[in-house]
């Protein structure tokens, strides 16, 4: 990314969870940051995560802050972007004036919401400038926002041709029951009688495990499962491209689906679940069913073993939509709003193309 021209910001990043731990939070975090600095800006990054402080990363990490260090930190800043925000850190706005981007990572409370918490977050949101990871996630927002979708390591999730494609399913996520692996082995187990035998491969760890390997002997699927726990990386990119069809079979409605995009750019095509925001991570590059429908999911699967060519088409699309959500075209798209918050602190026009179908005007309040 190449900065040509307009000056150097100063960008305070405010993630609540970071490194040391691993989420999508965390990884959306650390990405936007080396890129912001890649592109000759200045980072400071705060959160609440505790961990090692020699992380080697481009930027001071500075963990729990205290209220004069956070007041400090505002005072040194143009730009104060929450990648999720957190009422623990947003006070000090009320002393010190920055522009404030708020990225809505996840399902803000409803209107009539209980407890303080939720009230409040629903009141700043009218004090901040708002991005939210998908149009599902906006239609739920109390304020206009810009659509900008996670971005997802395209150095690390990529099609390896020495890496052959000889397994059929890949289910990769927390093993927790909103992710609704259970709805993958009761449509394995639909497939079976109709003589589709289907592997599967279900990488990641959780509580639900062992109900899910009881499931399996119940089902007699255990010739076609494999349960290959937690990786991440360059060891999961590997995993990931020896399958042909990923499946993010969420009960809960994500708010999007950076797995969804590592499976396409690694050469899946993808098979989720159509309430929320994974449909759009998903795009023209796969098939969704309503949620929790274990029949629907099977006669999905069924459709795409029993058509090469139809996977070949979905496969075909994936590199023009992916482009949208590499590290730096996302990363564009934000430093394009906070160059417009900053210069002047006051009324500006904020575009995100290619982000959102249409353009957002805002009233900057800071």
């Amino acid at each position: 990314m190449d900065r040509k021209s307009g000056a150097v910001l100063k960008i305070l990043i405010s993630s609540h969870a970071f490194l040391p731990n691993i989420g999508g939070i965390e990884n959306v975090s650390v990405m936007l940051a080396e890129q912001f600095v890649q592109a000759g800006h200045k980072v400071k990054l705060i959160t609440q995560s505790v961990g090692a402080d020699d992380l080697s990363l481009p930027y001071p990490v500075i963990r729990r802050p205290q209220s004069r260090t956070l007041l400090n930190l505002l005072r040194w800043c143009d730009v104060y972007f929450h990648n999720n925000i957190s009422l623990r850190t947003a006070w000090p706005l009320l002393f010190v004036q920055r522009p404030w981007i708020v990225t809505h990572q996840t399902w803000v409370p409803s209107a009539s919401a209980r407890g303080l918490a939720g009230r409040l977050k629903r009141y700043v949101f009218a004090q901040s400038i708002n991005i939210s990871i998908s149009t599902a996630i906006a239609a739920e927002l109390p304020t206009p926002s810009v659509v900008i979708g996670n971005p997802y390591d395209s150095l690390v999730f990529r099609e390896l041709p020495d890496v052959p494609k000889d397994r059929d399913l890949v289910f990769c996520g927390r093993l927790v029951a909103d992710k609704g692996a259970d709805i993958l082995l009761k449509a394995l187990g639909i497939l079976e009688r109709i003589g589709l035998y289907p592997k599967l491969s279900i990488i990641g760890a959780g509580p639900e495990e062992s109900n899910l390997r009881s499931m399996t002997r119940a089902l007699g699927l255990q010739g076609q499962i494999t349960f290959e726990g937690k990786k991440s990386g360059h060891e999961l990119a590997q995993r990931l491209n020896a399958h042909r069809i990923m499946v993010v079979p969420s009960i809960w409605r994500e708010p999007f689906g950076i797995v969804a995009l590592e499976g396409l750019a690694s050469g899946c095509v993808v098979v989720g679940s159509a309430d929320g925001g994974l449909k759009e991570a998903i795009g023209p590059c796969g098939v969704t069913y309503p949620n929790g429908d274990a029949e629907a999911l099977a006669a999905l699967i069924e459709g795409l073993l029993r058509s090469p060519e139809l996977c070949a088409g979905y496969r075909a699309n994936a590199a023009a939509h992916l482009s949208a959500y590499t590290k730096t075209a996302v990363a564009e798209k934000y430093l394009h709003i906070f160059a417009a918050a900053a210069p002047q602190q006051a009324r500006a026009r904020v575009s995100a193309k290619g982000a959102s179908e249409t353009e957002v005007v805002y009233d900057l309040k800071h």
